[in-house]
């Protein structure tokens, strides 16, 4: 997947609707705002990786760590992008790149 394809699958799985991968931008759930918003640079920002974390329930959290271990033995090491890909395995919405 490419970074707009994964920032565009993080945001619906953590409630975005609406979500556009060609502007990155939708409604964020739960908001009061009618409209369009940014989705927030899961691939870039450490930060909006870790709001999506938030997201999984125990089950899945081991199975995140398992996944991002695959990337670094030490997971605090690792990138957005490789948390965002995780995240989108644990959760089964891992598309391969033709």
């Amino acid at each position: 997947m490419i970074e707009a394809q994964i920032n565009v699958a993080v945001a619906e799985a953590c409630g975005w609707i609406d979500v556009s991968a060609r502007h990155r931008s939708g409604k964020a759930p739960n908001a009061d705002y009618i409209g369009h918003e940014f989705i927030p640079d899961y691939c870039n920002d450490l930060n909006a990786m870790h709001e999506a974390e938030k997201m999984l329930n125990p089950a899945q959290i081991e199975d995140y760590v398992i996944e991002v271990m695959g990337f670094s033995h030490e997971p605090i090491f690792a990138t957005a992008r490789q948390r965002a890909e995780a995240f989108l395995r644990t959760l089964g919405k891992w598309e391969e790149t033709k």
